[in-house]
């Protein structure tokens, strides 16, 4: 970072504070502003900076997550500031773990979750090659302390005392491996690590990354159930980037700042099971029937879209590491006592005729304080016939993880 008498960190994150750590009217973007030359210096090391200034021209983690990353720090801010005349002094107190942090999508989010100013431990987990990973991140001046753990011998530790989870280890499809291949592959890892979560941290935030998301969310259910500790609070399918995408495309066709789009999508987080519902768009814009079809065939296949640019080379790594990071931040917020965090997820749900249902929800420090209901009311033709089309399919991939850990107790 280049040298300057006033240095920016970005955070994407939305905070304001005057030099007293007293609330500023509010803008967009809103910016969090440190008078002391000690201000924030364990943090962010900008020792000789004359102030800090943390701001995001475009939300890092979408507007109602921006709103709760303000209200998270205004509170600490302004009892740090009864202490010190320095003002902010954020509090970093929690303690997150990536099991698959060595991966295409585990090494960008370890680095983004790394940037988050409420994260005190950053524990990386994979089966090889996360050491490097580990040291490469631990030389970044944030707050988190950075460990890794390799190997089915130190996930115990790397899992406990925790207050979020992250899973996204697997294996992608390789040329010749059917989807039975596949699935079992992926199922098996992460049947393995729930049943670690389950033993050594069972009252995290868990959050399943790791595909077929439709079949791996009902899979960590049944173990958890098993293991005498679920609580369908607490465990979340992250389909945030069906969300992401969805905000960002509906941007671009409509020329609207991309802040203030906010795009619900529900159902689940493979193909046609991926709903946008475009009517509920905020703003409120109008679509032609064409463009209807267009943005939401586009949102549902956006993986391949990426898989297709890369040459087969590779997957959507990057944006999902972005959505996972977002979806983080949130739960961080929701746990520091943020009362106004919304994001969708696919979740165990009553919403429809399903078990699992990816909606919008409001978390707090418990998880899932209220389901959003209000996105299935006064839905479109198109949309009630896309949300009765994609249930079989739904449902199936749903069975199809509940069946496959009643086949296989969980290890006692």
């Amino acid at each position: 970072m280049a040298t300057t008498s006033a240095r920016t960190f970005s955070i994407g994150s939305t905070v304001s504070f005057g030099s007293g750590g007293n609330p500023l009217p509010q803008s967009k973007p809103f910016v969090a502003r440190f008078t002391s030359p000690n201000s924030l210096a364990s943090f962010s090391g900008l020792k000789a900076a004359t102030y800090v200034n943390c701001e995001s021209e475009s939300s890092f983690f979408g507007k109602e997550s921006s709103a709760a990353l303000r209200g998270s720090f205004v509170p600490k801010a302004q009892k740090a500031n009864q202490k010190s005349q320095y003002g902010l002094q954020p509090v970093a107190s929690y303690k997150v773990t990536i099991l698959g942090a060595a991966g295409g999508i585990g090494q960008p989010l370890a680095l983004l979750i790394k940037m988050s100013p409420l994260v005190s431990a950053l524990n990386l987990y994979d089966i090889a090659n996360v050491k490097g990973v580990a040291a490469d991140l631990s030389h970044c001046n944030t707050p988190s302390q950075v460990q890794d753990f390799t190997g089915a011998s130190e996930l115990g530790n790397c899992l406990k005392g925790v207050n979020v989870v992250v899973i996204l280890a697997g294996v992608p499809r390789k040329p010749g491996m059917t989807r039975t291949t596949l699935f079992n592959i992926n199922a098996n890892i992460v049947k393995t690590l729930v049943e670690a979560v389950a033993d050594n941290c069972p009252y995290a935030f868990i959050h399943i990354i790791s595909n077929p998301v439709n079949s791996t969310v009902p899979i960590a259910a049944e173990v958890l159930k098993q293991k005498g500790v679920y609580d369908p609070k607490k465990l979340f399918g992250v389909t945030t980037l069906d969300v992401v995408r969805a905000n960002t495309f509906v941007a671009q066709k409509k020329n609207l700042k991309l802040i203030n789009v906010d795009v619900p999508v529900v159902g689940g987080h493979a193909g046609i099971t991926i709903l946008p519902l475009l009517s509920k768009t905020k703003p409120s814009v109008n679509f032609t029937n064409e463009e209807v079809e267009q943005l939401t065939v586009r949102i549902q296949n956006a993986g391949t879209e990426v898989v297709e640019a890369k040459a087969g080379a590779g997957y959507a790594t990057l944006s999902m590491a972005y959505a996972a990071a977002r979806f983080v931040e949130s739960s961080l917020c929701a746990l520091a006592g943020d009362g106004d965090v919304y994001e969708c997820s696919f979740v165990q749900s009553d919403l429809t005729d399903l078990p699992f249902f990816a909606s919008r929800i409001k978390l707090g420090r418990k998880g899932i304080e209220t389901l959003i209901p209000s996105d299935l009311s006064g839905l479109s033709e198109y949309e009630e016939k896309a949300l009765e089309a994609l249930k079989p399919e739904l449902k199936a991939s749903i069975e199809k993880g509940i069946a496959f850990v009643q086949k296989q107790p969980v290890t006692a």
